[in-house]
C-alpha cells in the first residue's frame, strides 16, 4: 500500500488557475485525484496553496491540505504535508502532477512497486524509450541514463548519452523521463534540509538535488509514453477532446 499526494499550485504562468480548469463537467485537479484513487493507494491528498482548490477538493470528496505558496518545487509542497500528515517514515508516497488527468493508474502503481523492491533507493521515478531523433534532440524533453541497477545516473535536457560514433546516430540507447515520482517519507523528511544545487538550477531538474546529494533513485521503464499533461490551451483542447469522447 503507498500515499498518493497530488500537488496543484493555483498560479500558472501559461494557464492561470489551472487545477480548476474544467474537463468535461469537473475541475482538473479532481480529474486527476480520481485517476490516483483508481491506483492501488489506500489515500489521496490534494496538496494546494488557494482556498478554491481546497474547497473544490473537498465538494468531490478529497481530502486536502492547504501548503505554503513559497516551495521550490512539487516535492517540497509533498514534504510539508508528509509532516503534516505525521506518516510512518517507512510509508511510500507517489508525487502524482496536478496537471496529468490522464495518468494511467498502473503507472502509479509500478513506480511505487520500484521503490519497493530497491531498498537503496530514498525515491523512484519513469522512463520510455526514445525512438525519434527529433525527441532526443528536444531540449523540452528531460532524458535520463541508467545504471546496471536501473538506478538515474543523470538527468538531462541535453541529448544523453550523446552518440559519438555514426553507428549510434540513427536509432540512440536514450530514455525520455516521465514526471512522476514516489517517495519514502524518512527521505522527504531530509530533503526538505538538502540545499538548492547549481545544477538543479542550471537544468531546472528538482530530481538533480537527490543525486547531486548522493542519493539513489530507482527507475521503472515502460514501453509506452503516457497520455499527454497539460500545459498549454493545446494541450488543455486535447484531454477535453478524450474526455469527451470517453463520456460520450
Amino acid at each position: 500500500m503507498f500515499k498518493v499526494v497530488v500537488p496543484a499550485r493555483f498560479a500558472s504562468t501559461r494557464l492561470p488557475g489551472k487545477p480548476l480548469l474544467d474537463i468535461a463537467g469537473k475541475p482538473m485537479v479532481i480529474r486527476v485525484a480520481a485517476q490516483a484513487a483508481k491506483s492501488l493507494a489506500n489515500e489521496v491528498v490534494i496538496a494546494t496553496d488557494h482556498l478554491d482548490i481546497m474547497q473544490s477538493a473537498q465538494q468531490h470528496g478529497f481530502n486536502a491540505i492547504m501548503t505554503r505558496e513559497d516551495h521550490v518545487s512539487g516535492t517540497d509542497r509533498i514534504a510539508e504535508v508528509v509532516a503534516k500528515m505525521a506518516w510512518p517514515d517507512d510509508v511510500i508516497v507517489v508525487n502524482v502532477q496536478g496537471d496529468e488527468p490522464l495518468i494511467d493508474p498502473l503507472l502509479i502503481n509500478e513506480v511505487a512497486q520500484t521503490l519497493a523492491n530497491d531498498p537503496q533507493a530514498v525515491m523512484s521515478t519513469a522512463c520510455h524509450p526514445i525512438h525519434e531523433a527529433e525527441v532526443f534532440d528536444n531540449a523540452n524533453v528531460v532524458k535520463v541514463v541508467l545504471n546496471a541497477k536501473q538506478q538515474a545516473l543523470y538527468f538531462s535536457r541535453a541529448a544523453i548519452p550523446f552518440p559519438r560514433d555514426a553507428e549510434y546516430r540513427q536509432s540512440p540507447a536514450a530514455y525520455r523521463h516521465i514526471g512522476i515520482y514516489a517517495y519514502r517519507v524518512g527521505f522527504l523528511k531530509q530533503y526538505a534540509s538538502l540545499p538548492v544545487t547549481t545544477l538543479e538550477k542550471i537544468e531546472s531538474l528538482e530530481q538533480l538535488r537527490v543525486l547531486y546529494h548522493g542519493y539513489q533513485i530507482a527507475v521503472t521503464v515502460t514501453d509506452h509514453a503516457p497520455a499527454s499533461g497539460v500545459d498549454t490551451q493545446d494541450d488543455l483542447d486535447l484531454v477535453r477532446e478524450v474526455f469527451a469522447a470517453s463520456l460520450a
